[in-house]
């Protein structure tokens, strides 16, 4: 008797008939009807857009400030992306021209909906959380979307056999925080903290990244700044004068491929990696040079002054930032981001930064400018006339 082994469709098309013919199907390959599905056993390209390079990821996040970057540098090197959204989705249909035809899948998720979770994750191997919030809203507070959001996702992560899974948390964030601005400490810091514990308890081998203050298209660092929500008019109030905090801030291509670059290597596996800029800067020197580049300096009657000097009129603005928008602060204008900007990055010695991941980081100095060209007063003279040389780079910090 004669057999014949046959695999795939091939062997599904012939008619078995009486006689001397067997046929053994033998599976070749994985499909989603199967479970999860084998992706070592798909066909791996070069490593491009066009190609699939053997990494599914689903990016919570994806729709916020960095995620977009994330998604942007994952479609470029041919990953295939899950990204899970809320409300309307056409808040993240912009992100469907990341990746090649097909690379791009988008689900409904809520983040206490554990069912739409596991959903979200069932066919990754690498999982992103960037979910965060700046301030709070009457539905998710500091502890429902940096702790309970992240330990919920973590563990159905590691339930579902995910390989990998990469958290985005804060530099500064710490258990007791001391107050700088506020009265009492700050929960933001204290939620970080929380969240990067519940992610260690549920997937140990968390890639885990404490990132500074980043800045970039759309950010809330250096808009804050210019927004006019931020000064009374032409004076600028600063948390003891901007003299006493050193910020190291980051860039956010940088953090985006750093988080890329963790996602392809298994030997970021349990690290810990603190995503700050090249160079330290005061504050307060920060701040001039962020004025001088909107052309806005002493010329301009700029001035900046200890906040405890005005007891009465900034908190009123703080109030009214929040009273009258109350899902968000005009100017991202709440007293948890002036604690946020007075606080000293700590950069730990022998905790690894973006370097160690093989990033080349981007100076302020050659970035900034750009970013804050839109704010800029005069803007209909032209750069040609020389009226506004850019001014000196700010003074920068020993580490």
């Amino acid at each position: 008797m004669a057999t014949v082994a046959l695999s795939g469709q091939l062997a599904n098309k012939i008619i078995t008939k009486n006689g001397a013919l067997s046929i053994i199907y033998i599976k070749s390959s994985s499909y989603s009807t199967d479970g999860k599905p084998n992706l070592a056993a798909y066909k791996r390209g070069t490593g491009g857009r066009s190609s699939f390079n053997g990494i599914v990821a689903t990016v919570f996040g994806c729709s916020g400030f960095v995620g977009r970057y994330v998604c942007n540098k994952l479609g470029k090197i041919g990953t295939q992306m899950i990204l899970p959204y809320r409300s309307d989705f056409y808040d993240v249909n912009r992100l469907k021209v990341c990746g090649d035809l097909g690379q791009v899948l988008f689900t409904p998720f809520d983040i206490r909906d554990e069912e739409s979770i596991a959903k979200a994750v069932r066919y990754s191997n690498v999982v992103i959380n960037l979910i965060g919030r700046d301030y709070e809203t009457k539905n998710f507070k500091y502890m429902d979307v940096h702790v309970e959001g992240p330990r919920r996702i973590a563990r159905i992560c590691r339930e579902m056999g995910v390989d990998r899974f990469i958290h985005v948390s804060y530099l500064n964030a710490e258990e007791n925080p001391k107050p700088l601005v506020m009265k009492k400490p700050s929960m933001y810091k204290i939620s970080k903290y929380l969240g990067e514990c519940a992610v260690k308890e549920e997937f140990p081998t968390a890639t885990i990244f404490r990132a500074s203050d980043i800045y970039g298209s759309e950010d809330r660092f250096l808009r804050s700044i210019a927004s006019g929500w931020r000064s009374h008019g032409h004076l600028l109030p600063v948390y003891k004068n901007g003299m006493e905090t050193v910020k190291q801030p980051v860039f956010v291509s940088d953090v985006a491929q750093g988080i890329v670059n963790a996602a392809r290597d298994p030997d970021t596996r349990c690290q810990i990696y603190q995503a700050v800029g090249p160079k330290r800067y005061l504050l307060g020197d920060l701040l001039d040079w962020f004025y001088k580049l909107m052309r806005k300096d002493k010329k301009w009657s700029y001035m900046r002054y200890d906040m405890k000097y005005d007891p009465i009129l900034f908190p009123l603005r703080v109030a009214a930032a929040n009273i009258l928008s109350p899902a968000y602060p005009f100017g991202g204008l709440h007293w948890e981001a002036l604690e946020k900007e007075s606080t000293t990055d700590r950069v730990e010695p022998g905790v690894p930064t973006l370097e160690d991941l093989g990033v080349v980081l981007t100076h302020m100095e050659d970035q900034v400018p750009w970013e804050l060209k839109p704010f800029r007063a005069y803007q209909y003279y032209i750069d040609k006339l020389g009226e506004f040389p850019r001014p000196p780079n700010p003074k920068v910090q020993a580490c």
